[in-house]
């Protein structure tokens, strides 16, 4: 039988920026469920979204909403069922895998379970009733999806973890390998852990473009990118207006491949990380023949895009929804990035920016819509301990 009721703390959004600390009676767990105390969750750009607007593009948020996915914290109950298992034990550390899919349709069968129509993802509006965020004291979640974390995984690198699943997602699905040249649209956080994926795999041409040159100077600094690029933001008004831009912006980034590689001129992969349609455009300019195009990022739903270049290069257009059976393999990275001597860059030096308490999650939200702090310092990652 489940435990006793728990008083947790949650914070709550009630609308665009008004966010509330607000009491809500816990259950025990059920039989196939852990309680977990969150200790760690960082912010990701669709919390912010849903922060400044009550929606993440069309998904528009239905009732009172606790955001946070990318979270880990502690086991302080168990449910019937994992007790006797004794795979889980009270006091593990934890990372959480915040999607909940049917786990009996095709393609949950075929092992895509990211794909399933039912899947219930925390902090997101998009089934109802909203499955609630990690921003809260403790919640209930199913053992299945939660992950050990070793001794040498901090809970917030624990948190990590997420945002690198879908790196390690993306990466697995554009084929890539050691000798492949490889393009980044967007040096935000997820276009940085798609280049430290790719330093894993011995990637040594990683080539990031972005608007904003702060991110730029980390990516270059830190080892993530072997060249980088600022893109001006020009923007065109009629579609052909769009795509001549696009053209020039493409072939400015095929100057910074190494002259020995100029034969073959573009690039084997190019991953979109943006969602931005003028990014899409350049992307599909920038990729050889037969190569591929990952699109990571989410932006706008209907895009004018050059089809005819993709159908007669056959360039390939390659979807990327959040992740599948990929926690084994961010821990190994996350653990291998710690090493100096690996040649990886160090993904923890993405949170830029850590808060104390839940009551602080407001300042947060505030400070990770930002790409600067009060003393111009970047934003890349903000965390919310407890």
């Amino acid at each position: 039988m489940p435990s006793a009721t728990y008083s947790n703390k949650a914070q709550v959004l009630f609308g665009p920026k008004d966010l509330r600390l607000t009491p809500r009676d816990l259950s025990g767990p059920l039989a196939d469920e852990v309680q977990i105390a969150v200790r760690s969750t960082t912010l990701c750009g669709s919390d912010v979204h849903y922060y400044t607007h009550f929606a993440n593009g069309d998904i528009i948020v239905r009732e009172p909403l606790s955001q946070g996915h990318e979270a880990s914290g502690d086991i302080v109950s168990l449910g019937s069922d994992v007790e006797k298992s004794g795979h889980l034990k009270i006091g593990a550390r934890v990372a959480i895998e915040a999607g909940i899919p049917c786990g009996i349709c095709e393609v949950c069968e075929d092992g895509r379970y990211n794909l399933c129509d039912d899947m219930r993802f925390r902090s997101s509006a998009v089934s109802f009733p909203h499955f609630q965020g990690t921003l809260q004291e403790r919640l209930n979640h199913p053992a299945k999806w939660c992950h050990l974390l070793p001794e040498t995984i901090s809970y917030e690198e624990g948190a990590l973890l997420e945002p690198l699943s879908v790196a390690v997602h993306a990466v697995r699905k554009a084929r890539v390998s050691s000798t492949s040249s490889c393009l980044i649209l967007g040096a935000g956080a997820v276009g940085l852990l798609v280049a430290a994926v790719l330093r894993t795999i011995g990637c040594s041409e990683v080539v990031m473009a972005d608007i904003a040159g702060n991110r730029l100077d980390f990516a270059k600094k830190h080892g993530f990118a072997s060249e980088v690029s600022t893109i001006l933001a020009k923007r065109g008004k009629e579609p052909e207006e769009k795509l001549q831009i696009a053209r020039e912006v493409a072939s400015s980034l095929l100057e910074l491949r190494p002259k020995s590689h100029k034969s073959s001129l573009k690039y084997h992969v190019t991953f979109e990380c943006t969602g931005v349609e003028s990014c899409v455009q350049t992307a599909i300019y920038s990729t050889r023949a037969g190569g591929n195009v990952v699109l990571v990022g989410m932006g706008s739903p209907v895009q004018t895009l050059p089809m005819s270049v993709v159908g007669n290069r056959e360039v390939d257009l390659l979807g990327v929804w959040r992740y599948a059976k990929t926690y084994p393999e961010a821990m190994k990275i996350m653990q291998a990035s710690k090493d100096s001597s690996a040649g990886i860059p160090d993904i923890r030096k993405l949170i830029t920016h850590s808060f104390e308490g839940l009551n602080t999650v407001p300042d947060a939200f505030g400070l990770a819509a930002k790409t600067t702090d009060g003393d111009g310092n970047l934003v890349i990652k903000v965390v919310i301990n407890n």
